[in-house]
């Protein structure tokens, strides 16, 4: 593990496209409440974290993975929610207990988005 999870969560690389759709959608991965990123028809994105522009150029595929499957494995006091953790969370709605914020496949999408992002 150390910095990255090096492995596909399902075995497949992900879907660029579908990846940018769920980075930019606010029902689904809430990226852009936290983060900034090239996608200029979304209007008020967020600045309490690191732009997602250039992210893959200055993480690998799999510390980008890592980073969305659970950032508290890298910084214990991190904001980022666990997309891909069910146990230790604290405050889920009885609706949402075991389960992930995002599937396998959608964190694979994401990730094939985010390591497109050079500049």
């Amino acid at each position: 593990m150390g910095d990255a999870i090096p492995r596909s969560l399902t075995g497949q690389a992900g879907d660029a496209k579908r990846g940018r759709a769920i980075v930019a959608n606010r029902s689904v991965g809430l990226c852009l409440l936290c983060h900034s990123g090239p996608i200029a028809e979304e209007r008020f994105q967020g600045d309490l974290a690191p732009s997602l522009a250039g992210a893959g150029a200055r993480w690998s595929e799999g510390q980008l993975r890592l980073r969305i499957v659970d950032a508290s494995r890298l910084n214990a006091d991190t904001i980022m929610p666990p997309y891909y953790r069910t146990t230790g969370l604290q405050r889920v709605a009885q609706a949402f207990e075991g389960k992930t914020v995002l599937t396998a496949a959608q964190i694979e999408d994401v990730v094939a988005y985010l390591v497109t992002l050079k500049d």
